[in-house]
């Protein structure tokens, strides 16, 4: 397991133990996260499908193919969040997207620009990444509001990118590029 801290916050890779805590944070904020997600059934919040994509993320950790770390504030063990770089590509693109989500009553205190400050830290140096991705719709002002305060830029609109609660949805293009790598 990875673990990586920041000043109030603990950001983890996930294990087999973490199954039940994963699954609160999913449950619990299940309608909250619904307007930015795909359309999910309750198969979707089962344990059974929560220890596969526990699995799957263990193996493209394992793989480098992407960084899956869960947020938890120091002193406790609720999950409150996640961020992810997936779809690591290497070669000449060196090149990943991010995305992240954080638990309703988390919102609003910089738990998540705080969180996405350290993977970009991550990304950069440990990884050697040269471009992150983030794609996120318009109308999720406080999404933007967290890549634009950790220095990505706007490049334009992807149109119809995501199907996103039964709806495809256009999505703003942000990226920041680590201008150290040669």
């Amino acid at each position: 397991m990875k673990c990586y801290e920041t000043e109030r916050l603990y950001l983890k890779t996930v294990t087999i133990s973490d199954l039940k805590r994963f699954q609160a944070f999913l449950l619990k904020n299940r309608t909250f996260l619904s307007p930015w997600e795909p359309l999910r059934d309750d198969s979707y919040y089962s344990e059974e499908a929560i220890l596969q994509r526990i699995e799957q993320e263990i193996l493209l950790d394992s793989q480098e193919q992407q960084l899956s770390l869960y947020l938890t504030r120091k002193g406790e063990e609720r999950i409150i969040g996640n961020v992810t770089l997936s779809n690591i590509v290497r070669g000449p693109f060196q090149s990943c997207f991010l995305g992240y989500k954080l638990d309703e009553e988390a919102t609003g205190h910089g738990f998540m620009s705080e969180a996405v400050a350290k993977v970009v830290e991550i990304a950069f140096n440990d990884l050697r990444l040269h471009r992150i991705e983030a794609n996120i719709m318009p109308r999720n002002k406080r999404s933007i509001q967290v890549v634009k305060k950790n220095g990505f830029f706007y490049e334009g609109v992807s149109k119809n990118y995501l199907k996103i609660n039964g709806k495809w949805e256009d999505h703003a293009h942000y990226v920041l590029l680590n201008e150290g790598l040669e």
